[in-house]
């Protein structure tokens, strides 16, 4: 041996990566063990940055969301050291280390495309697209597929939802599902669809209702000859569409099917198709009183919001055919007769109102071809939160497609707007457990051509003697019909074999199709017990039973209750006590389980037995409801069982699970928000998972949101209701309605006076600042914006400050006053770097830079651009949001200056991210001033085409807008 050999020192082991899936390494061949959960989480975080410095303090919000304990510096440099050990276990103590590396204010991963899955991942589909633009179709599939073959499962699988819900990871996840649509395209046009099947079914099983993705495996599967499989697929989706979520299949995955029935050959849309040429929209009139078709010349939505049809409808055959004889008269003189209104007056609670209205709408639905449309306005709602009539009609506009800006302040103005949407149209308005005349009164349509059914407990008189309203007195059912109840769900021979059993049971639920419908519930699930047995223990319950206060004279509907209620196991019974005090119209399990203090897990069987039992009723997309007088006996029965102590803890446990809720949808519409939530939140709280599921999940919830504000506000818990709708503000920012959420607010600001929290103040009139700009009252918004900025000034709130200085730098220049609007941004771009807030210092950034290009600084706008750009890049948990707007204002600066290619190649940078993040609103924005630019630079069919992509986008959104954009189309119809 030489010495030279001697002094050789053998290659370092080889260590490899792995994050799209679940988290792993391998040392030499050996899978290593990555460690407790959250220092995998740690290493999750590291991989998927790729090589980038993660911030400590962006490990410590992502690790603990917020609630870090004090020795979270502590705790992240231990799982830093255990890492590089378990790496490499013969580095010395204190030694930085080849892979792990720290500096910087933080960590990262030292890696290339060999040693992570994810960079060569990306290096595929880099090749991938190189391939596809070269001709190279054939060599680009292969790239596509080996690429998508990394994947073994969800990015960071097996580390907790909590951490994988944050932008980092669901835009890992969303570059997989875009990769695997383009893959899909590409081999369905060039055959190789084989290539793709594998990976697109593995993405199918998790993505379970992505049906642009199932339309892509459809005809894979057909273009691969598996025509049955396809099908299978499709009817295995289009079952859960319609049982989870209560919709039918797209017309994406319609078509697609239509398409494998067909057998033709799968024909997938290139990948961007050309605007085809539309014909110019004639003259239109914008006055309010014009339809809808007349004032924007497109169809209106088609809105189908009936609850589901009543299972068992026995009965009230005289009153069917009363209403359809009403109907039928109208529809004879008809258009001169007024809107038929159906009003079920004088009718007790559970006496089946509502059942009668939904089984007469379904049988008449098809005479009204525009639509349904629901509401609940809770007009005997235990907390006093009825439905305002202003809340209902916005709730309409916005099934109706109108655009948060289109609906005007005040309710006459609202109610306007309302019925000249309505007018010429054949439409079917259920207005379900209303209060009185006053508040349907401005629900009503002014089209002859429309059926409006209300139900009420009250008798709606003046609504009969001013609008011709058609009265109904709806009583109990007749033995009749009660006993034919009982043989529909029991069965004719059970209840034939003990007729006097049968007709005690009748007797005793005062023929109340509510009382019925528990008895009947309770019975099935113990078929083996005879009727008399029920019958003799509903006997007993009512002698031992004080009167049912809310059924008036039908006092024996208590006593039914307390029958069914005291045969249910202890913990189902506290679960339908606690549910009692749920202030919404409706909840999911989750909600249920915070107010439990369970697991959802705990909770579920507990739930069923309380629908098996009809003691809870089930509606659309996993949500229940309580009956009011199911609620009121609840309520009752956790006043006697349960301490105030008891309740009391149950209503926290229910804001805390909403409070987390709507951090955590905060978190991914707002990566980089600051606001924290307090701890001690239940196990079971369920948080979304991506920026889709946090709109869908606050769509569902806003009404329940709504109700649970005004109960913390009832409750004495003023600062749980301001921390609320503070936590909601970006969620209405982006989803709306904003009318809703000035509302929201004014109570956020009484709440906050309630409790003397300074803080509280000062956010409330901030969030008014921004739903009053938005709603272009600028000088209410200035007025609360100014004032926000006073107390967060007065509270040393550096942070508050800043937001308020940007709310003030766009009222600025929206009013005309550039030089105060860059002043303020500049101001606040200041307070932002203080902080090290980075997201904040580049949108400030792009928000100097439009600014300074609306002053005519347009140099300055380039060089305020591009250091926005530049900060984006410091921050890759934003992912391409954020750029795209500082791309478009740097496009509007080129533009400017001149340079239109530039311009041209920036506007279509920022539309292509804008359509990816699925932000239409701004897409249109961008399209329109792409438009202006081609215009200018000749090219003017170009220009025209970019127009009417904006315009169809708008049409609904931003009617004002629109009128702009058809004047462009108009004034160049004839150009050269």
């Amino acid at each position: 041996m030489t010495g030279d050999d001697a002094l050789t020192v053998p290659p370092a082991p080889e260590v490899r990566f792995a994050v799209l899936g679940p988290v792993r390494v391998w040392r030499g061949g050996t899978e290593l063990r990555t460690g407790p959960p959250q220092q995998r989480a740690m290493l999750a975080v590291l991989l998927a940055s790729a090589g980038q410095t993660v911030p400590l303090p962006t490990l410590i919000a992502l690790l603990w969301g917020g609630t870090e304990p004090a020795s979270a510096t502590n705790v992240v440099r231990r799982y830093a050291g255990s890492l590089r050990r378990m790496i490499e276990p013969a580095l010395p103590r204190m030694a930085p280390g080849q892979w792990l590396v720290g500096g910087g204010g933080g960590y990262r991963i030292e890696v290339d495309a060999d040693s992570l899955d994810l960079l060569r991942f990306r290096e595929l589909y880099t090749r991938a697209r190189e391939a596809r633009d070269a001709g190279r179709a054939g060599d680009s599939v292969r790239r596509y597929a080996e690429a998508l073959a990394l994947w073994r499962g969800p990015v960071a699988a097996g580390v907790s939802a909590e951490v994988r819900g944050h932008p980092l990871f669901t835009q890992l996840d969303n570059e997989r599902l875009a990769l695997a649509v383009e893959a899909a395209d590409l081999a369905l046009r060039h055959k190789d669809a084989d290539l793709v099947l594998a990976p697109l079914r593995m993405l199918a099983d998790q993505h379970r209702f992505d049906e642009q993705l199932h339309a892509k495996l459809l005809l894979a599967l057909a273009a691969s000859g598996r025509q049955a499989e396809a099908v299978d697929v499709f009817h295995r989706l289009r079952d859960r569409l319609r049982t989870e979520l209560g919709v039918s299949p797209s017309p994406l995955l319609s078509e697609a099917h239509q398409q494998v029935l067909a057998g033709a050959p799968p024909t997938p849309p290139a990948p961007e198709p050309a605007p085809e040429p539309a014909q110019e929209p004639a003259e239109i009139e914008q006055q309010l009183h014009q339809p809808y078709h007349q004032m924007y010349g497109s169809p209106l939505p088609r809105p189908a919001q009936l609850p589901a049809a009543p299972a068992h409808f026995v009965g009230r055959e005289a009153e069917v055919d009363s209403l359809l004889a009403q109907l039928d008269a109208g529809e004879r003189t008809a258009p001169a007769s007024p809107a038929m209104v159906i009003s079920a007056i004088g009718g007790m609670a559970g006496v089946g109102k509502t059942t009668l209205a939904v089984h007469l709408a379904y049988r008449v639905a098809d005479r009204y071809p525009d639509g349904q449309l629901y509401v609940n306005l809770r007009g005997f709602d235990l907390n006093g939160s009825a439905m305002t009539p202003a809340e209902a009609i916005r709730g309409f506009l916005a099934s109706l497609g109108v655009s948060p800006q289109r609906i005007p302040d005040g309710l006459d103005a609202q109610a306007a707007l309302y019925r000249s949407f309505l007018a010429d149209r054949r439409m079917l308005v259920l207005l379900d457990n209303a209060r009185d005349t006053e508040q349907v009164r401005p629900l009503l349509p002014g089209s002859a051509g429309c059926l409006v059914l209300i139900t009420s407990r009250n008798q709606l008189s003046s609504l009969v003697a001013a609008h011709g309203a058609h009265p109904l007195e709806l009583d109990v059912m007749s033995a009749g019909s009660a006993r034919e109840s009982l043989v529909r769900r029991l069965g004719a021979d059970r209840v034939d074999a003990e007729p006097e059993a049968t007709e005690t049971i009748i007797a005793l639920c005062g023929r109340l199709p509510l009382a019925l419908s528990v008895i009947t519930a309770r019975a099935l699930m113990n078929p083996r017990l005879p009727l008399s047995a029920t019958a003799g223990q509903l006997l007993e319950a009512k002698g031992s039973l004080d009167a049912f206060q809310g059924a008036d004279r039908f006092t024996d509907v208590r006593a039914v209750f307390g029958w069914s209620y005291r045969t249910l196991p202890d913990d189902t019974a506290r679960l339908f006590r606690l549910l009692s005090l749920h202030p919404g119209a409706t909840f999911d399990i989750d909600s249920a389980a915070a107010l439990a203090g369970l697991t959802v897990r705990a909770t579920r069987p507990l739930l069923a037995e309380l629908v098996r039992a009809h003691l809870v009723g089930v509606e659309a997309r996993g949500r229940h409801r309580l009956h009011d007088l199911l609620r009121a006996y609840g309520r009752e029965a956790a006043e006697s069982h349960d301490t105030a102590e008891d309740r009391d803890s149950a209503h926290g446990r229910l804001y805390r699970h909403y409070a987390r809720t709507a951090h955590a949808a905060l978190r991914l519409l707002d990566p980089t928000h600051l606001v924290t939530v307090p701890a001690g939140v239940p196990a079971a709280a369920a948080e979304p998972s991506s920026v889709e599921a946090s709109v869908e999940w606050f769509q569902q919830e806003r009404l329940t949101l709504t109700a649970v504000v005004r109960q913390a506000v009832q409750d004495d818990r003023p600062h749980d209701a301001w921390r609320l709708i503070h936590l909601l503000e970006s969620m209405y920012k982006r989803v709306g309605p904003w009318h809703d959420w000035v509302d929201l607010q004014h109570t956020a600001l009484a709440a906050a006076r309630q409790s003397g929290e300074a803080l509280g103040l000062a956010h409330a009139h901030a969030g008014l600042g921004r739903a009053y700009s938005l709603l272009r009252r600028y000088e209410s918004a200035e007025e609360h914006a100014s004032h926000a900025l006073s107390l967060f000034e007065s509270l040393g709130d550096r942070m508050g400050q800043a937001h308020c200085l940007r709310i003030l730098g766009w009222l600025m220049e929206r009013t005309g006053r550039d030089v105060l609007a860059i002043e303020h941004t500049r101001r606040a771009l200041d307070l932002y770097r203080e902080a090290g807030h980075l997201s904040a210092q580049a949108t400030s950034l792009n928000a100097l830079a439009w600014f300074q290009a609306s002053s005519g600084a347009y140099e300055d706008a380039v060089t305020s651009a591009v250091r926005s750009l530049l900060v984006y890049r410091r921050i890759p948990e934003e992912g391409d949001r954020g750029h795209a707007h500082t791309w478009d204002t740097l496009a509007f600066a080129h533009h400017r200056l001149g340079n239109l290619r530039r311009a041209r190649l920036c506007y279509e940078r920022a539309i292509r991210i804008l359509r990816a993040n699925g932000d239409r609103y701004n897409e249109a924005g961008s399209l329109t001033r792409l438009g202006d630019t081609l215009a200018e630079a000749g090219a003017t069919e170009d220009a025209r085409a970019r127009w009417r992509q904006a315009l169809d986008i708008l049409t609904r959104m931003d009617p004002a807008w629109a009128a702009e954009i058809r004047e462009k189309l108009s004034a160049t119809a004839n150009a050269p």
